[in-house]
């Protein structure tokens, strides 16, 4: 990796397994696509393929998969995390993976700061229903308790019809406001994690 490339990974909350196509899925490979062309070389987690376990700590033992998730995470510069909308919230795995980093609030790096200090956060929101706005909030707010950064136009989205069955992946192509959007947010996430590189945090 060279002193301007960064790393981006995004945990894909789908409550479906990868044996099963995503919305979630398709609009975080988007966003890491648009990463990729500000040089942040990506990869995407489908959090329901692994057994992470409930809880608070960074490890739950009995074979949890966060540890080795959570080495990413900390490998990473820009954290996506990408959840559908189910009942108006974001999904339990999205919920699951915010109390997985609560942990990081007792972790610190070798200077004293918060473990995720000096992180950016992005999110990524596909639903039937409206929402999407209030189910990014939930999301940010988690993400900066935690320490993640978040740069301007941090969230893409897409919401279909109320009370309808169709889904992202059914599109043709993204809609032009949400590559747009995606854009964006790809631009200034990746802006703001080469800033903090540059000029971390103080200890």
């Amino acid at each position: 990796m060279t002193e301007t490339s960064l790393r981006a990974l995004a945990l894909v909350c789908s409550l479906k397994p990868s044996s099963m196509p995503s919305s979630s899925q398709l609009l975080a490979e988007q966003v890491l696509e648009a990463l990729a062309r500000h040089g942040a070389d990506g990869e995407a987690v489908r959090i329901a393929d692994h057994d992470v376990r409930p809880g608070v700590a960074v490890d739950m033992g009995d074979g949890d998969a966060w540890p080795s998730i959570r080495e990413r995470v900390v490998e990473a510069d820009i954290l996506v995390l990408a959840t559908p909308i189910w009942l108006g919230h974001p999904s339990s795995l999205a919920q699951r993976v915010l109390e997985r980093l609560d942990a990081e609030l007792s972790e610190t790096d070798d200077e004293g700061r918060p473990r995720m200090f000096g992180k950016v956060a992005a999110v990524c929101v596909v639903g039937n229903e409206d929402g999407a706005h209030k189910v990014a909030a939930d999301l940010f707010q988690g993400l900066d308790d935690v320490g993640f950064s978040l740069a301007p136009h941090a969230s893409t989205y897409w919401t279909g019809e109320a009370m309808h069955g169709s889904d992202y992946q059914d599109l043709d192509s993204a809609p032009e406001a949400v590559a747009s959007t995606t854009a964006t947010l790809a631009a200034n996430a990746a802006h703001l994690a080469r800033a903090l590189r540059a000029a971390p945090y103080p200890a």
